[in-house]
Order: structure tokens, then C-alpha cells, then sequence
């Protein structure tokens, strides 16, 4: 059953091998931690097998933001261990090793035996703990075996997902069944999320809701970029502010043809525009200039006015901080079925909130901020209209804006939980 899944996985990435090349011909991606994903563990990790570990593996920069908290709490508890955290993304990476130090940090490995068991047998993790829903079969029967505790925190079946699942469990039910049941614990996000992991194949003596570690997740550090550009906009009397954070191909367009009718009549606003995707950097600039606006490139801009025109953020790790200064936040990849992006970010600062209406990834969060009239959902055709009509009505804005920061404090609380379920899950083991 393992070989069947292992010879498959050889052979998708096979065929794809074409898409991984270009990619990092192209963009420079996936070349990062090669040699780590096929197995080979860095030195600042190799030879610590003597000091037990407890090994969380993120994905990328969300998962990171959220499991943080959880993994400085497991250090605190468990001083004599070494926290190890895993991410698939460089830029997962990146904040991980700011985080947690870069001795600390590695990408996580192919899901091969031959990848896995150098890692195992590096680090001997006494507890494994895997954020939302990286299931990898060979990954955590190893793990398993290698008589570590396992706990899948944070944990959320998306309405994109669990057909996949679903088709997963009717051709493999076995590999399935056994890959959930290496699984200690799942921490699911919401009473659904609990009802589609048992749906799946998840044992539901094993399954619990914790909440959402999203939901506590402090303001992150402030960078000097954002004093830098409040101190412009003081002083050049700009606004409205407009921050357009982690949009996708498809929607800079319409963004900034919403843009063009905010400045017809507010000829000193600027949109903070910060696509999702680092590679498309450049081609964002291109669209801008194409379309005749004024622009300013993060990377080199010197502190000079801002007004009249697009800021355009070409770097990694500041757009949270960035939605502080907004009049109105507008969360991307939500105006194209790419499932939308994290609103609690905006959120902290008490910002009015508008996202487009793909929001599958976060459907719990946008579906419970929209009951408590804090955030707006709109589709392409209406959503100019709701930016001005924001920008024009300041209680309207202020109305919002303290309705997303109150919703966000009514569910904090995860982490405690979280932490609660894998001390004890600890405690069972030892």
C-alpha cells in the first residue's frame, strides 16, 4: 500500500519535473533547501540527536504566524528540549528562522522513506506536531514508528478539500485510514472541521476543537517602513489610504480601476498594493506603469512624498504591519476561486475590512466577521462602489473597523487550548 502511494508520488513528480524546472530557471523557486527535501540534514541539526526534540512543521508564513506562539510555549515547557521547525515555502523559511533561529529552522522533506529517516533519526522527536492538514502518508507512518507523539493542531478540511479527500478515501481507503490513524490527536478549528476529519477517517475519540490560532495572533513588530510612510502621509496630507494585501493575477486590474475612481475624487489617496506571490513583483510594476499611474517601488523608495499615486510593495513580511495605515483593507485572492486570504491580520488594527466573495479557505473567520457586521463581501461589479462608499461615510468605517477588532478578541483562546492538549498528549508518552 505504501509502495503503491511512493511509486505514484515518484512518478507525479516525474512528470512534472518539467513545471519544478522552469519554475526555478524562471523564478528562483523551489531552489531553496533542495538538498534538505531530498534528505540531507543541515549541520546545525545533525549531531543534536542527544537533546530530545519536539519538531513543528508549518507550511509557509500563515502557518508559521499562527503555530508561533504554540512553539514558544512548548519551549517554555519543555526546556531541556530542542523546538525544530519545519516549512515547505522559502518564505516560511525566512520568518521561521527570524523567529526561531536559523539553527532551528529546515525545509521539510520529500514524502519518501529515504527523505524522512535521516530526519528521524537526526533529531528523535519525542512529539510531532503538524499545523492544519499536511497529511502526508509515508511522512507520518515513520514518525509513528519512530514512537513520536503525533498532534495535528490548527487543524481545517476546506470546502476545496474534502472532495479530495473524499475521491482519496474511495481509491485508497486503507492508505487513508492508516495515515489518519498514526495521528494522536487532531485540534480541529470549528465543530465542522471536527465533522469532516471523522468523515474522512479520523478516529473521533481523537478528534477535538481547539479553535482557531489565528484568531491569537499579536500584532506582529512594527518595520520602520511603516513610521517612515506615516510620517510622508503627515506631511503631504495623504489619503485616503487603500492597502490591497496578497492579491493574485486577475485582480491588480480591477483593483486599480477601483483605484483610479477614488482618486477622481481624492487626487492625493494612494493604494499600498502588496501582490501574494514575490516572483510577480515585476509584472505588477509593468501593470501599473502600463495603466498610467504614478507608482513608488518599497525597494526604492528614499522617504520622498507620497501622493496621487500606487506604493507598491516589493518585499516579504511587511504587509501586516502595513494594514495599519489603511483607510479601508481590501484582502486578496478572494475576487478570482482562488479561496481568499487571512482577514484577521487587518483586523488587529481595527481597520474596515473588505474581501471579495472566493473566501473558501477561510469561510469559518470571513462567515463569522460577516455576522457580526464586520467585514464586507463583495463581488467585482460592486466593488468600487463599496470602496467609496467607505471612504466617503467615516462612521460607516469606524463602525466596521471596531466591529472586526471586537469579533477577533471574542474567539482568542486557541493557543491555551492548543497547548493545554499537547501537554498532556506529552505527559501520556513519558
Amino acid at each position: 500500500m505504501y509502495a503503491l502511494y511512493s511509486a505514484l508520488l515518484a512518478f507525479f513528480l516525474v512528470l512534472t519535473l518539467p513545471y519544478w524546472l522552469l519554475q526555478m530557471m524562471r523564478h528562483g523557486k523551489y531552489r531553496a533547501g533542495l538538498r534538505q527535501r531530498f534528505g540531507a540534514v543541515p549541520p546545525a541539526l545533525a549531531g543534536r540527536g542527544e537533546k530530545p526534540a519536539i519538531w513543528v512543521h508549518a507550511v509557509s508564513v500563515g502557518e508559521v504566524v499562527a503555530s508561533s506562539a504554540v512553539a514558544v510555549a512548548l519551549q517554555q515547557k519543555f526546556p531541556s528540549h530542542r523546538v525544530l521547525v519545519s516549512t515547505t515555502t522559502s518564505t516560511g523559511q525566512k520568518l521561521a528562522a527570524q523567529r526561531f533561529g536559523a539553527e532551528n529552522v529546515f525545509y521539510f522533506p520529500l514524502d519518501f522513506a529515504f527523505a524522512i529517516r535521516p530526519y528521524l533519526d537526526a533529531l528523535r522527536p519525542q512529539l510531532v506536531v503538524v499545523a492544519e492538514t499536511e497529511f502526508w502518508p509515508n511522512f507520518l507512518r515513520l514518525a509513528k514508528r519512530s514512537e513520536a507523539r503525533i498532534a495535528v493542531i490548527n487543524c481545517r478540511i476546506s470546502d476545496r478539500s474534502l472532495p479530495g479527500y473524499k475521491r482519496f478515501r474511495f481509491w485508497l481507503p486503507r492508505l487513508l485510514e492508516k495515515t489518519l490513524g498514526n495521528v494522536d490527536v487532531f485540534l480541529a478549528q470549528t465543530e465542522e472541521d471536527r465533522q469532516r476529519l471523522i468523515e474522512i477517517g479520523a478516529a473521533e475519540s481523537r478528534v477535538t476543537v481547539a479553535g482557531n490560532l489565528k484568531f491569537d495572533v499579536a500584532p506582529p513588530p512594527s518595520p520602520a517602513i511603516v513610521a517612515s510612510l506615516r510620517e510622508s502621509f503627515r506631511h503631504s496630507g495623504t489619503g485616503p489610504i487603500l492597502v490591497c494585501g496578497s492579491t493574485l493575477e486577475d485582480e491588480e486590474g480591477s483593483l486599480l480601476s477601483a483605484f483610479r475612481n477614488i482618486l477622481a475624487n481624492h487626487p492625493k489617496a494612494v493604494m499600498i498594493l502588496a501582490p501574494r506571490h514575490p516572483e510577480r513583483f515585476a509584472e505588477v510594476a509593468e501593470l501599473v506603469e502600463k495603466l498610467g499611474f504614478r507608482m513608488w517601488r518599497r525597494s526604492l523608495w528614499s522617504g520622498e512624498a507620497l501622493a496621487g499615486g500606487v506604493f507598491l510593495v516589493d518585499s516579504i513580511g511587511e504587509l501586516a504591519a502595513l494594514y495599519s495605515l489603511a483607510t479601508v483593507a481590501f484582502v486578496g485572492g478572494s475576487l478570482v476561486p482562488r479561496g481568499g486570504h487571512n482577514i484577521l491580520e487587518p483586523a488587529l488594527y481595527g481597520v474596515p475590512i473588505v474581501t471579495g466573495n472566493h473566501y473558501e479557505n477561510f469561510r469559518d473567520v470571513v462567515n463569522f466577521f460577516a455576522s457580526r457586521n464586520a467585514v464586507r463581501i463583495v463581488g467585482l461589479a460592486e466593488m468600487p462602489l463599496v470602496f467609496m462608499e467607505l471612504i466617503e461615510n467615516g462612521d460607516e468605517r469606524a463602525t466596521l473597523g471596531r466591529n472586526a477588532l471586537a469579533a477577533l478578541e471574542s474567539q482568542r483562546g486557541a493557543t491555551d487550548r492548543t497547548v493545554s492538549a499537547l501537554l498532556q498528549l506529552m505527559s501520556v508518552s513519558s
